[in-house]
């Protein structure tokens, strides 16, 4: 194990590299001017299991993928410092928070990270405000820099915070998980699989709330997953784990394509999670035409009134690509777009359009021969209404 002082190869913002199987990759180091935010190095044992990683992350949202048992939640658990590493090192802002060189270890607590558990924990005894403010309590006044009523307006919770938890739905005790997480004022915000547990709708709900946050708080985070889908509507990067060593780590886009990745990715169930702005609802017809990135589309459902941002979710095995616009179609979303990037994975061939938004679509290999794609390349995406559904919850 290489010590803190020397810090080894790290993953960086370029593409992984080959591997041998039985050995942690050798990576990319990062190429941006600015140091990582978080860097690590840990190994840990237990049962037959034998985590080994390496990785510096940035100050956005990342991504931490891979199938159950590669040891996604046990890193996540050494960065928080509810687990310890048998070897290495853990530094966030340059702060060593663990080193098994020096025998440094930072408790939980004082490392100042918020975490998200999937079961949302929530402390059963206290009302929604009592768990609120329990994260806030324990803050000194000097790092409070996060108002927990801008986090109520932001996660619409003033109507529950007289309510005990154990009357909340699974989306809003989520919700409430996170409030109570960020109200901490933390400099990182830890989560794994918060939407594991939750129906379609309400992980629509959940990753919505997830984007405002970063954008208005701008609080780093760090994004446990098994779902492509949640992990391309989040992150800016990602790290894929395989049996407890680093598979790949850079763009979301291109870990998530890479060979050593798709195999285990649920590409066959991956859809488009996207912003989509209510234009207005269509009575008679329970549709809603919303505004995605630069386009109109008609999607089913939507419970919102005009100007409010909901999730949007298409399935990317559900668009058509056309290289002209096609006449008389019974599909009523038929949206130019430009092709930004192709990648294969797994037999598929995913096509990234770029219509103000960037949206996935699924074709075979003998499609893109077909059609001839290539980046830059004008194209029209294909949509049935009933292909494009508002994730609104009903909460």
């Amino acid at each position: 194990m290489p010590d803190e002082r020397g810090g080894g190869q790290g993953v960086g913002q370029g593409r992984a590299q080959g591997t041998t199987p039985g050995m942690t990759p050798k990576m990319t180091p990062n190429k941006t001017p600015n140091a990582p935010l978080l860097e690590l190095r840990v190994r840990k044992r237990f049962g037959g299991f034998d985590l080994d990683c390496e990785a510096r992350f940035g100050d956005g949202v990342t991504a931490i993928f891979g199938p159950s048992g590669s040891g996604k939640t046990t890193l996540l658990n050494c960065v928080a410092g509810l687990a310890r590493p048998d070897e290495g090192f853990i530094r966030f802002a340059g702060e060593t928070l663990h080193s098994s060189d020096t025998g440094a270890n930072i408790p939980p607590h004082k490392r100042r990270f918020g975490y998200v558990f999937q079961d949302s924990a929530l402390f059963p005894h206290m009302s929604v405000s009592g768990n609120i403010e329990y994260g806030r309590k324990l803050t000194p006044k000097s790092d409070a820099r996060i108002d927990p009523a801008h986090l109520v307006d932001l996660l619409r919770l003033g109507p529950l915070l007289d309510r005990g938890v154990n009357n909340l739905s699974g989306g809003e005790r989520q919700r409430v998980a996170l409030a109570r997480a960020l109200a901490a004022s933390p400099r990182l915000l830890l989560l794994d699989e918060p939407l594991a547990s939750l129906d379609g709708g309400l992980r629509g709900v959940i990753i919505g709330y997830l984007k405002r946050l970063r954008r208005e708080l701008g609080t780093p985070m760090v994004y446990v997953s098994h779902s492509v889908s949640e992990a391309l509507a989040l992150a800016d990067d990602a790290l894929a784990l395989r049996g407890g060593r680093a598979a790949a780590f850079g763009r979301a886009a291109d870990t998530l394509a890479h060979p050593q990745v798709a195999g285990s990715a649920d590409y066959g169930a991956l859809e488009n999670l996207l912003d989509a702005k209510i234009i207005r609802r269509i009575e008679g017809e329970a549709l809603t035409e919303v505004q995605i990135g630069a386009a109109r589309m008609l999607a089913v459902g939507g419970r919102g009134g005009a100007g409010e941002t909901i999730t949007v979710s298409i399935r990317a095995a559900d668009i058509i690509l056309s290289r002209a616009a096609p006449p008389m179609l019974s599909a009523r979303n038929i949206i130019p777009a430009l092709i930004d990037e192709i990648h294969a994975a797994d037999g598929r061939v995913l096509i990234y359009a770029d219509i103000g938004a960037r949206v996935i679509a699924e074709i075979t290999r003998a499609a893109l021969d077909a059609l001839a794609l290539r980046p830059g390349q004008g194209v029209y995406l294909i949509i049935k209404a009933n292909s494009a559904v508002a994730l609104d919850g009903a909460e």
